[in-house]
């Protein structure tokens, strides 16, 4: 039987696809809630690149602590901060020398009303607000970073009678858009697109009055031997990957 040239590099490929196909496999991702709207996009083009599945469940990055040590399936975190993946490596529960910063988030005031939020700061200090949106402090890293702006402005009182807490930064987002409370710290990922503000009105909260929000992924021990949760920590350090994290609201550290 005579090939052509064009025919053995049909079957070449058909080879490596099938070969592909093959090892292709399944990761199981645990997503700080912030960076949900990232992954919507993020996913696509990974699969679609390396042939590998990812299942994404979304939560709070304290939530995912607790969940891990308890033995929970997941095989790679993204987490909202830096200091969760690193007390999992030293815990023995995430590969050493795997965790990274794959983005640095940053915080905004929202609200779902145009107009309502011109200078924030002047807004929060009047107190003219009935309900004040934020993710739980204790268990998201957005909630603390809001509550350092708050702390480092002064409004403790303001604020004290005002506050509405989410589970995570997810749920403080909903508060706001459902109109429940008039404005809420949020994470600029969830309001932005493209630079521009996608409803409402806001204000990016200036980063003098935060910790830097560096979100890092780890290689989680149960995905250590899983070639799919490999590749996608790998892909989220190409440029393909960094464009859209841009694009949504993030920097690149």
């Amino acid at each position: 039987m005579h090939l052509s040239i064009t025919n053995l590099k049909t079957l070449m490929a058909a080879s490596l696809l099938m070969g592909s196909s093959a090892m292709a496999g399944t990761v199981q991702v645990a997503v700080a809630s912030n960076f949900i709207g990232a992954m919507e996009e993020l996913v696509p083009a990974f699969q679609k690149g390396s042939g590998h599945q990812v299942a994404v469940v979304p939560g709070s990055t304290g939530k995912f602590y607790s969940q891990i040590q308890s033995g929970a399936p997941f095989e790679v975190l993204l987490s909202a901060d830096q200091a969760t993946p690193a007390k999992l490596e030293k815990e023995g529960l995430a590969v050493e020398g795997t965790q990274f910063s794959y983005a640095e988030g940053q915080l905004v005031l929202w609200s779902e009303t145009p107009g309502f939020i011109d200078d924030g700061e002047k807004l929060l200090k009047a107190g003219r607000f009935k309900h004040l949106s934020l993710a739980n402090p204790k268990t998201a890293p957005y909630g603390a970073a809001a509550m350092e702006v708050i702390h480092h402005l002064g409004l403790e009182r303001v604020i004290e009678s005002k506050t509405v807490l989410g589970e995570n930064i997810a749920q403080a987002h909903q508060f706001v858009a459902t109109q429940n409370a008039e404005l809420g710290f949020v994470a600029m990922s969830q309001v932005y697109k493209g630079g521009r503000l996608t409803s409402g009105s806001g204000w990016v909260v200036p980063k003098s009055l935060y910790s830097p929000i560096l979100q890092d992924a780890v290689l989680l021990k149960r995905g250590e031997k899983n070639e799919a949760a490999q590749a996608f920590l790998a892909f989220l350090k190409t440029p393909e990957a960094k464009v859209i994290m841009i694009q949504l609201g993030y920097e690149i550290p």
